[in-house]
């Protein structure tokens, strides 16, 4: 059982950047808007510190949770903020997803540092992008193009945008349009070509399982259509064993009672992507996600991703 008291703040714990403090403070009024009160912790992580090499090669995206989790653990923090996109497909047994907000534009950003869009790149034109997934999507649509790592908050990738040291880059919208800065896009990119990462544009508050304050404040600030979309695509995921590692892209839909999943896995290359669906129960939204993944990674075979491990 929490010892946390309802008169005490609810320590909500965050990474610093500016679109991490930007999503903790809309959680924050979530919560102050359901009778809660709020202090939020700033948590530097190993994620935050590393810039110069690929997550793939550094530990994966729990570098971004891991020392919020251990805060949370700990009993330094009530609950964490994340992007759920960067949450790891299978959190620490003590800890759980306690709420999701309502879901922002899911789709990816190129932003062209003339003005570009994608296809107005010239021939050897350097892509900057940390993500695997984004590689290998910019490499099927222009494999004329170079991809090179480009890590860093939203301010430091526009900033090393503007200095040069690459021709283009790709952000979530979701995070320019919280920030309030999507004008910086000059290109906005379809799902249908461009699918995003699993859980893209969802914000995430994760809890103790223990804790009974936190458990019925995240029921009245929890969106259950995004809830029930982000449980699929990281179904999805798991299936398929979701790492830093691997090019993998989701996105779950809500058509009435129904949930519909479209996945994909690619070679880093983009020269091989295989991409499936999947339709069931809204009730059974991570089964359905989870039975979509299993079915690729059965048809692309366990060869597949030797390479990508």
């Amino acid at each position: 059982m929490s010892t946390t008291h309802s008169s005490s703040p609810i320590r909500i714990g965050t990474r610093g950047s500016l679109l991490a403090m930007a999503q903790a403070d809309m959680v924050a009024a979530a919560l102050q808007k359901a009778g809660e009160t709020t202090e939020i912790v700033v948590i530097t992580t190993t994620g935050d510190k590393i810039l110069d090499r690929p997550l793939s090669e550094i530990g994966g995206k729990g570098l971004f949770t891991k020392e919020i989790e251990a805060a949370m653990l700990e009993g330094r923090i009530d609950c964490a903020v994340h992007s759920a996109k960067d949450l790891e497909t299978i959190l620490p047994a003590e800890l759980t997803l306690g709420a999701f907000l309502p879901r922002e534009d899911v789709r990816d950003a190129f932003i062209g540092r003339a003005g570009q869009r994608l296809a107005d790149l010239a021939p050897g034109a350097v892509v900057g992008t940390a993500s695997l997934r984004r590689q290998a999507l910019v490499r099927r649509a222009r494999p004329d193009l170079r991809c090179d790592i480009l890590r860093g908050n939203v301010q430091t990738r526009l900033r090393k945008l503007e200095e040069g040291v690459c021709e283009g880059t790709l952000l979530a919208l979701a995070g320019l349009n919280r920030l309030g800065i999507a004008e910086v896009a000059t290109e906005i990119l379809p799902t249908d070509t461009f699918l995003p990462a699993c859980a893209q544009g969802a914000i995430a508050v994760e809890i103790r399982r223990d804790d009974d304050r936190l458990i019925a404040a995240c029921q009245t600030i929890d969106d259950a259509a995004t809830e029930r979309m982000v449980r699929a695509e990281r179904g999805f995921l798991a299936a398929l064993d979701g790492s830093c590692r691997t090019p993998i892209a989701g996105l779950a839909t809500i058509e009435g009672e129904d949930i519909h999943i479209t996945g994909l896995v690619a070679s880093p290359d983009g020269e091989r992507v295989e991409e499936i669906t999947g339709r069931g129960a809204l009730t059974d939204a991570a089964d359905v996600g989870y039975d979509a993944g299993r079915r690729l990674r059965a048809r692309v075979g366990e060869r597949f991703f030797e390479p990508l491990i």
